[in-house]
């Protein structure tokens, strides 16, 4: 089935009776990067295999939706590397603009001092050493996690390549007029001060007020509504919808603007909804995005009212103010006038926040940098739909259109110093040069580089190809581009995906940056909330993992990984699954005592007992199922099936069942030794890409190879064989029936029981002992008296259960137990015919009491048949 190694089997003495990760997993680890098992080669003739890892923030650590998806890839490229692919998987971190300068002018401001203070470069300065001293903590704690990267190749987005390659798209870009400079709405921070992407935006229901006020005089008044009434000093008009005849006698007139000297038009706009409030909006185009579209319809000047840190800069009484003083004031002013209609407090609406400070975001016109999207985007949309990339799960494609086919142009701009600067050069006489990476910026008096660096999702829309050496036309370009796959978080579809598919395509002419883009889900905690600090139920993988190992994490959050899907996660799965390690360590351990081996080739099928033949059906079985899963990105199925197949068939069922077996010795035992060391051998590998430190030390014992990392993936033989199933098939059922009669009756399951078992002639007969072994049956013995027959599998197990039960205590719990279920059924049928209350109850109260009456019919025929399995008093 597999390859083998013609080395000597290592002693089982090697392996401790128990199984320390923490022992094992940091030096496993080193030692598979010191052999450069994970570093790809260019010049290989394999085919590749690349996957990139979603850049982490610099200033970030690893938390559970980092070890899940890690998780997800690892498992991918191990299994890849296994199969013969030359495989890459790229790590690197992001700069994380805001994020990173937010950090330093933290640290800068214990000092008493902020980045003003030490100038724009002497603040870069500062911002890299902190890189070099505390940024990238997450590269040690992937470690910890066996994430295994090529780590010769790691990147940063601020690296010189890619910067370069930063700089040459900018150019590119702008040469093709995809990149302009405009005044637009944007997104702004009043603490960050500077232009922040939709993607930093957190939306939450705040308290507010909802105030409804009149602009004009006498006959030409109107009334609007706003949340933020202090915007009503930059009104440049009131808009109607043209078909709406209450205010068609105003359209085209001019009216007061309270608390000012102005007059403001009345406009008639299609984007006005006349069944909202009163049907007519207040226009402040220059701090409201919808706003903003309809003065560009009409005409209207954009009159900003507030600076970049949200204080109002309008002449007059409220100059100065910060805008929610501002609100108030205005608010109390107008009110004086006789002008408020209207006030609802509070008005709970959905407020945008910047994701790094919690500041209310202000909508604020400003002179931003844009990509202008629309021939990109259509580009991004077209290579999903034509095939050449496919999202998986595919329902998740509606939302991909959804996105790239209404995207609006891109304002790339940030008023940060940390990132990369945008290489525009502004002259005395308002000359724009855009520099190329090779080209010399323009000098002389008067001339001045752009300021504002560029958003960081652009560099990041470059990793799949930046990484590899683009601009320059690399080796590693030419071998692992474009990527095998992008496993992201659907969350992450729109700002980073999108992102990424557009400039791949465009710089890379034409070639999308991934074949597949599989999605999955974020992780929660085991009720299903979202992990928060503030809800208290924030874990720190690194506590679970320094408590049950790396190897229990991974598998308990790949064992919860449908595609698209949110992952529950709680302590005791993890628990679970430290347990799951341990149960492959101990029965692995057991087998190497007991004559597993790989050595030689797999004894001829006649010559196996049907136990050997069954269990290589189902270990064949289980290799298709797991490469089937694999190919689907299911990671719960796949992970799920090796669970079922280590646990229940090869440990609880195969050992089990061959203990007879072995324990006799002689020549079947040794057949039964090289087909166990065949199913641990494979059953390993197949664990591996998910559980690689607990499988890498049994494999490497077990078969005295190298290590399962640069191991081959198992494959399907095609050995199946369905009488052998079957007939295992039948001696699980008489275990199970047995086992379950036996706590029926209260015995324990040590408890040794006389039995006779009629087994001559059937498929049962080789199995007796092992048999009577899993159900400590004796043999019948002298005055053997049959107190309970058992028909099961087409055989009969007679038990003489004299002596070892109190007869009349278990009848009195049985009758006992069956009055109670009776009287539940005749309670739920009373209230099932009662047609009053079945027109009354909710059909979820009805639904639950059919249920019950179900279960208690249940229970009554599973008593009754106990009942009379019971012997003669």
């Amino acid at each position: 089935m597999t390859e083998k190694t013609q080395q000597q089997t290592a002693p089982p003495s090697e392996l401790p009776t128990q199984y320390a990760p923490a022992e094992v997993e940091r030096p496993l680890y080193e030692r598979w990067v010191e052999r450069g098992y994970f570093e790809a080669d260019a010049k290989s003739d394999k085919p590749p295999f690349t996957v990139v890892i979603p850049p982490p923030n610099v200033t970030g650590s690893l938390h559970l939706g980092h070890a899940f998806e890690h998780t997800l890839i690892d498992a991918l490229t191990r299994r890849k590397r296994m199969q013969g692919h030359e495989t890459l998987w790229q790590p690197g971190m992001d700069h994380a603009g805001i994020a990173t300068q937010n950090v330093v002018e933290r640290e800068l401001g214990k000092e008493g001092k902020s980045r003003h203070d030490l100038g724009r470069e002497a603040f870069i300065e500062r911002v890299w050493q902190w890189k070099g001293e505390s940024g990238g903590q997450i590269s040690g704690q992937m470690r910890r996690l066996g994430d295994g990267v090529a780590w010769s190749r790691e990147r940063f987005t601020m690296d010189e390549g890619l910067s370069q390659a930063v700089q040459t798209i900018f150019k590119k870009l702008y040469d093709d007029e995809l990149i302009y400079r405009a005044e637009r709405i944007i997104n702004w921070c009043p603490r960050c001060l500077t232009a922040i992407s939709d993607i930093e935006v957190e939306y939450q229901d705040d308290d507010g007020e909802l105030v409804s006020m009149t602009y004009g005089e006498g006959d030409e008044t109107i009334v609007v509504a706003t949340t933020r009434a202090e915007t009503m000093l930059g009104d440049t008009a009131v808009a109607v919808h043209p078909d709406d005849e209450r205010y068609k006698h105003l359209v085209g007139k001019r009216i007061k603007l309270p608390l000012t000297d102005r007059t403001i038009p009345v406009v008639a706009d299609t984007h006005v909804d006349p069944e909202f409030g009163t049907g007519a909006v207040k226009v402040t185009p220059a701090h409201d995005p919808n706003d903003f579209e309809i003065g560009q319809r009409h005409d209207l000047p954009s009159i900003a009212v507030m600076d970049e840190r949200a204080v109002i800069t309008a002449h007059g009484p409220f100059e100065g103010l910060d805008r929610l003083e501002a609100r108030s004031a205005i608010v109390g002013a107008l009110r004086a006038e006789g002008r408020i209609v209207a006030e609802k407090r509070p008005y709970v609406h959905s407020v945008g926040h910047c994701s790094r400070c919690k500041t209310t975001i202000e909508p604020r016109l400003s002179m931003q940098w844009w990509v202008r999207v629309g021939p990109l985007a259509k580009a991004a949309g077209d290579a999903v739909r034509d095939g050449r990339v496919k999202i998986h799960p595919q329902e998740m494609e509606k939302r991909y259109f959804d996105w790239v086919d209404n995207l609006h142009d891109w304002c790339i701009s940030r008023q940060l110093w940390w990132g990369h600067r945008i290489p525009v050069w502004y002259g005395p006489d308002g000359e724009i040069v855009c520099v190329g990476p090779d080209e010399q910026p323009p000098a002389g008096e008067g001339w001045h580089q752009e300021t504002d660096v560029l958003d960081t999702w652009f560099s990041s829309g470059l990793w799949p190809f930046s990484t590899l050496g683009w601009p320059e036309q690399t080796e590693s370009l030419a071998k692992f581009y474009p990527n095998s796959v992008l496993v992201t978080g659907y969350d992450i579809l729109f700002f980073w995906v999108a992102r990424m598919m557009m400039f791949g395509l465009y710089a890379m002419d034409g070639t999308p940056p991934f074949h597949t883009i599989a999605l999955h889900g974020m992780v929660r905690d085991q009720f299903g909330k979202k992990m928060s600090k503030s809800f208290g139920n924030a874990v720190n993988p690194l506590d679970w993992m320094d408590k049950y190992g790396s190897d229990a994490l991974r598998f308990t959050l790949a064992r919860g990984a449908n595609p698209g899907v949110d992952v529950p996660i709680g302590e005791d799965w993890v628990q679970g699954s430290r347990n799951f390690a341990n149960k492959i360590w101990n029965a692995t351990r057991f087998a190497l005592m007991n004559g597993a081996t790989v050595e030689g080739p797999l004894p001829a099928p006649e010559a196996m007992s049907s136990t050997d033949r069954w269990i290589l059906s189902r270990l064949n079985t289980t290799v298709a199922e797991v490469d089937a899963h694999y190919e689907d990105f299911q990671f719960a199925k796949l992970s799920e099936a090796l669970f079922h197949f280590a646990w229940d068939e090869v440990f609880d069922w195969y050992v089990e069942l061959s203990k007879t077996t072995f324990f006799a010795g002689g020549e079947q035992a040794k057949v039964s030794g090289r087909v166990l060391g065949e199913v641990l051998d494979v059953m390993l590998r197949l664990l591996h890409p998910v559980v690689p430190f607990v499988t890498d030390t049994l494999w490497t014992t077990l078969t005295g190879g190298e290590s399962l990392v640069v191991a081959d993936w198992p494959a399907d033989s095609g050995f199946r064989d369905e009488a052998a199933e079957r007939e295992i098939e039948l001696v699980q059922q008489v275990v199970t029936e047995v086992r379950r009669f036996r706590s029926d009756q209260g015995l324990q399951p040590g408890q040794k029981v006389p039995a006779r078992l009629t087994l001559d002639g059937t498929a049962l007969a080789p199995h007796e002992a092992a048999i009577r072994q899993l159900l400590r049956l004796q043999p019948e013995g002298e005055g053997f008296h049959a107190t309970a027959s058992l028909p099961v599998a087409g055989t009969t197990v007679a038990l003489d259960l004299s002596g070892t039960i109190d007869v009349e205590a278990e009848r009195k719990r049985l009758t006992k137990d069956l009055g109670a279920a009776q009287k539940e059924v005749a309670q739920a049928t009373a209230k099932l015919g009662n047609e009053a209350f079945l027109a009354k109850a909710p059909d979820h109260v009805v639904d639950k009491i059919r249920v019950r009456l179900a279960k208690a019919e249940e229970d009554i025929a599973r008593i009754e048949s106990q009942l009379g399995a019971l012997p003669a008093s």
